[in-house]
């Protein structure tokens, strides 16, 4: 995903002499393009973010469109006051494009972890949130950045993600849902990069006769009302998957609409990390099935959920070494 937001806003940049990246002293390699065509608009902050984040809003107040890009942690929890204030406060068009969401640097332990990043900005007004999944869906976010700028968090992977949508995605998809599968009953909905993993458990729920759609919601906030409320009217069973903690993420923005609008919440079934820091030392596959985020985790409580206690076997070999989330 880095790659490909490299390389997009590389592109922007030569049809718009507004858009400045700034970065915290990573990437350095990975922007020599944009550095070469544009060396007056390229600022290496340093391992100083929260200076990055003022410097970029200042920029905005003069007129440009910033980028800032580091580690998602470093530009989220560690410079929050200044988003709050200089960002959101003043409602000015800074991108901050995070990279190594959920537990992509989980090698590198709790400090790299990014999992509380959606839960604190989406308290703040003003401020728009989208994960993309794969290559196709960075590309349209960035567009969205240019063509309607405002303060807006990009939540990326780290790299080699695969290409998931073989064609390029629409701003009214982009901002509302993307469909991969049209199903019957049960309705599998991902925002961010587990959307390989939600496709792979649809496979699975097909071998035991339960064809399921399957969305991509880019967009966190502002969260589209319109599109759930068609999605809890048709599907009796709605999951929604994010590697990022159980509490104030994706899956729940979509509870606090159910409780809202007193929508029947035995429909709904949410997948994330518990409440708790994940200490282990591996590669982000091996951390994902640590804490449950795999297909095999999600068709086995799927399934417990539509065929009740009574057909438990016949999901149980799914069931092993798993630790989904209960909700």
């Amino acid at each position: 995903m880095r790659n490909s937001f490299a390389k997009k806003i590389t592109e922007l940049s030569s049809v718009n002499n507004q858009i400045a990246l700034l970065a915290g002293d990573i990437g350095n390699r990975l922007f020599d393009d944009f550095k070469y065509q544009n060396p007056k608009r390229f600022f290496n902050c340093g391992v100083a973010e929260q200076n990055m984040i003022g410097v970029s809003a200042g920029l905005a107040q003069q007129g440009f469109l910033p980028f800032v890009y580091t580690i998602a942690p470093f530009c989220t929890s560690r410079c929050f006051e200044q988003i709050r204030v200089d960002v959101c406060y003043h409602n000015v068009p800074v991108t901050i494009v995070a990279v190594g969401a959920g537990l992509s640097y989980a090698n590198l332990g709790p400090t790299h972890h990014s999992l509380e990043d959606i839960a604190i900005l989406r308290t703040l007004p003003n401020m728009r949130i989208l994960c993309p999944a794969d290559p196709n869906e960075v590309d349209a976010c960035l567009d969205l950045a240019t063509e309607d700028p405002k303060p807006t968090y990009i939540r990326l992977g780290k790299k080699g993600e695969p290409i998931i949508h073989q064609r390029s995605i629409g701003r009214d998809e982009l901002v509302s849902r993307i469909r991969l599968r049209k199903g019957d009953k049960i309705c599998l909905l991902s925002s961010g990069t587990l959307l390989k993993e939600v496709l792979e458990c649809s496979e699975i729920l097909s071998q035991f006769g339960h064809d399921a759609s399957v969305y991509s919601v880019p967009q966190v906030k502002p969260f589209p009302f319109k599109f759930f409320e068609e999605i809890f009217s048709k599907y009796h069973t709605i999951a929604v998957f994010e590697e990022h903690s159980i509490i104030g993420g994706f899956g729940a923005a979509i509870a606090e609409w159910v409780i809202d609008n007193q929508v029947n919440t035995s429909k709904l079934l949410r997948f994330g990390i518990n409440d708790e820091f994940y200490t282990k030392s591996g590669s982000q596959s091996y951390a994902r099935h640590a804490v449950g985020l795999h297909s095999q985790a999600f068709a086995s409580r799927i399934l417990k959920a539509i065929l009740g206690s009574e057909n438990e076997n016949t999901c149980s070999h799914f069931s092993s070494n798993q630790k989904a989330i209960s909700t």
